[in-house]
């Protein structure tokens, strides 16, 4: 029994390391209401939890409806406390054409969760 507890325990383990690993690291910043029309669902809402892909990303409509885990790391100014705790987890729902490779644009409402809406800016790390 000990002997299958740590073989658990070490695969728990190996697992949280694993998402580290595969989680990719990048910028995020916001977008106000209104958040229709979407480049994947035109004028249907798809609610507030909700994000536009950088162009690589969005690899012509195919990220249309997944859900990433978004994480707040760190400013990329001098805003103090630019982080909340905690993830959130956001559909893709639109297309951020402006947006640098691994930046990731998020509704207001879903930026606020994990970061103070003053820092404009912030490093973040996602992943599906």
């Amino acid at each position: 029994m000990g002997c299958q507890i740590r073989h658990l325990m070490f695969l728990g383990t190996l697992a949280c390391f694993a998402s580290v690993v595969l989680s990719k690291q990048g910028t995020s910043v916001y977008y106000a209401r209104p958040y229709l029309p979407s480049a994947c669902y035109g004028n249907r809402n798809q609610g507030i939890m909700i994000a536009g892909a950088n162009p690589t990303l969005y690899n012509g409509g195919k990220v249309c409806g997944r859900r990433y885990k978004v994480r707040c790391l760190g400013g990329t100014n001098k805003t103090p406390h630019p982080c909340k705790r905690g993830e959130i987890t956001v559909k893709i729902v639109d297309l951020c054409p402006g947006c640098g490779a691994n930046e990731i644009t998020l509704s207001q409402d879903a930026f606020s969760r994990i970061a103070n809406l003053k820092a404009g800016r912030v490093r973040i790390d996602y992943i599906q």
